[in-house]
Order: C-alpha cells, then sequence, then structure tokens
C-alpha cells in the first residue's frame, strides 16, 4: 500500500472532513483514478435533518437520544451511517439494548 497510497483528507458521515484520515493515489500513479479519469464528481454528503448520527458517533449522546432511533430509523430502514451496517452504534444498540 506504501508504494501507491498516501495519507489525505477524507470525509466521514456525520463528522465531516478530518485531515490526513483516507489515502490517495500517489502523483505518480494519478493516471489510475478513476474519479479523474472517467471525470466522476463526488458531491457533499446529506444528513438527514433529524438524526444525530454526528453526534452519536462522537460520543457526545447515545442512539436512544436521536429522535429518529427505533422510529422512522432502524436496520431495514436506516437513515444515518450509525444504522448502516451491523457495527454501527445504533444497529448494536437496536439489536441488543431492546
Amino acid at each position: 500500500m506504501d508504494k501507491y497510497l498516501i495519507p489525505g483528507d477524507a470525509d466521514w458521515r456525520g463528522i465531516g472532513v478530518i485531515p490526513d484520515s483516507g489515502l490517495v493515489l500517489k502523483k505518480e500513479f494519478a493516471m489510475f483514478d478513476a474519479q479523474d479519469r472517467l471525470g466522476v464528481t463526488i458531491g457533499a454528503g446529506r444528513e438527514h435533518p433529524g438524526c444525530i448520527c454526528g453526534e452519536v458517533i462522537k460520543g457526545k449522546c447515545t442512539p436512544v437520544d436521536c429522535p429518529m432511533f427505533a422510529k422512522g430509523c432502524h436496520p431495514d430502514h436506516p437513515i444515518g451511517p450509525c444504522m448502516v451496517s451491523a457495527e454501527g452504534t445504533c444497529a448494536a444498540y437496536f439489536k441488543y439494548s431492546r
């Protein structure tokens, strides 16, 4: 990996951009960057206005503090990144704390 990649800024759902928390291709391999080669534009993510997943991820509150938890947001209909995968904080709370 060190041959091809270097640390770069990454945008994390619910948190925002964290400097050097992701990986990007080194300049000498830029010709293999599909985003540039294919002209793909990745827009800014949109968070659901009622979702407080960013605060859950940062440890500022728990999933049950979210007004959407187990109501509009559940594993079969995830709204925020915390409910998307089984490892997500809200998904784990949903499965084990009910």
